[in-house]
Formats: structure tokens, sequence, C-alpha cells
């Protein structure tokens, strides 16, 4: 029997639980972050670790990314080279803000980040690469949905969505009003919607015809959130949204503000 699309999603939503501090999870850690019952995670299990997506260490019994990740990375990267460019814009963001910087992409339901650089200050923001955002939740996230088809949004709105931190916001109509301001504005702010103390400032970069790919972002301690500290800083991630959408070989929609 072919495995359904349901199946194959929660198999790949596995996969969404490394990031850069989680990089190996057990078995039992894998059911307790998934909600998945034992024996189902250990099934979905093996059958991405058949395909190479995952491996086991054979002494801490531990699951990693397996290699299958670095031959379609690096067929990505021949096809579509992106990955340098990312970390230049970001480097020349950091260099000018001072604060963490960094991109993401569309993965789903959520997006992925691509890239981070880091701020030198004492008190700053810390990312982990490769880490998974939500859409409704972040400055990257409302920057993608705001530029999204209809349909997109409402599939997102119409589930149930998880509070990350003290502010998030779960109420479907002040999302919409939110990402009608950053279809006004072409840029969106969070304040401890995704985590605690952190600020967020992000704005949209585009593909081909003007369909959003993901955001580019600053993150920086909400104690710096100032009007004085962030306008610039707004300047900045314009100016490197901007060259991520030249560098993706795309285009702004005729919607996006001037």
């Amino acid at each position: 029997m072919t495995a359904g699309p349901s199946t194959v999603l929660k198999a790949l939503f596995l996969l969404d639980l490394f990031n850069e501090q989680r990089a190996s999870i057990g078995l039992s850690e894998f059911a307790k972050l998934s909600g998945y019952h034992k024996a189902t995670t250990l099934r979905f299990l093996t059958a991405l670790e058949t395909k190479g997506f995952v491996e086991q260490d054979q002494v801490s019994r531990e699951y990693m990314l397996g290699p299958a990740f670095l031959r379609f990375s690096l067929l990505r990267e021949a096809s579509f080279p992106f990955a340098d460019a990312v970390n230049t814009v970001l480097r020349d963001l950091n260099a000018a803000t001072k604060e963490t910087a960094h991109a993401s992409i569309v993965a789903g339901d959520a997006l992925a980040n691509i890239g981070v650089v880091h701020s030198k200050q004492t008190n700053r923001i810390i990312i982990a690469a490769g880490e998974a955002m939500p859409l409704h939740a972040t400055a990257s996230g409302l920057c993608v949905l705001a530029f999204s088809a209809a349909d997109i949004v409402t599939s997102v709105l119409d589930q149930e969505l998880a509070v990350h931190a003290k502010r998030t916001i779960t109420d479907p109509q002040r999302i919409s009003e939110l990402l009608d301001e950053v279809r006004d504005l072409g840029i969106a702010y969070t304040d401890e919607t995704f985590c605690d103390d952190v600020l967020g400032i992000a704005a949209p970069f585009f593909g081909q015809g003007g369909k959003v790919c993901g955001a580019v972002a600053v993150a920086l301690p909400s104690v710096r959130g100032t009007t004085q500290q962030t306008h610039p800083i707004e300047a900045h991630v314009k100016s490197a949204a901007r060259r991520l959408t030249t560098l993706r070989g795309g285009s702004y929609p005729d919607s996006f503000p001037e």
C-alpha cells in the first residue's frame, strides 16, 4: 500500500525537529516532541533511514540527519547558487546594524532559517542554524504570509496557532490586520511573539514572477527597540531584501509598496 500524503507529511515533520542545538535525537525524545506514538515514530524513522534522510548512531542510538541531504544540497546549489549570496548579504547587514542578521525561505507551512550572522555585542540574540520558524509568530513569517496567495494565508490561519512567547498573537483576525499593515509598509515588526525579550524586523524577498520566497531579518533585544535604533535598521533590512531579490533573479509584485 502506498503511503498517503498525510503519512509522508508526518514523517517529514520529524526532520523539522532537528536544529543546531538538537543535532541528534533519540527515539523517545522524537516521540515526545512530535506527539506520535513510539511505534509510529519508529516506523517513520525506519523509512527515513532507508532513504538516507536520517542515520542512527550505533553507540548512542540517537538519530541525526543523513547523507541524503549532502547530495540534495549540492544539487540545489549547483542549479540555483544562492547560499554564498545569502551569507554575503547577511554579513553586510550585520556590519551595518551590529545586530544578529538572518534569512529564511518558505518550507511548507513554516520558514527554514538558511543563514545567520550573530551580533558581537554582549547582549545579543542567538538563532540556531536550520531552525524552523512559524509563519504567524515571527516578523519573517508575517512578511511571507502578507505576500502569499489568499488560500495559503487561509490554510495557515485556519490551523490551531501555537503560543511561543508571552506576546504571541493567535487571533486570526488580528493577524490578518497585521498582514494588511505589512502589505502597506513592506516590512514587519514583532516584539516578544516568538521568543521573550526579542524584537524582530523583517522584509520579504521575491523570486521570478514576484513570488515571495522568504525574508531577511534582524533580531535584537527588545530593550534596544527604540524608534531611534530601529528606524535605521529598517532601512538596512529593506536594502538587504532588495539585494536578495536581485540575486534570486526575482522581481517585486505590483502590489508591493514603493
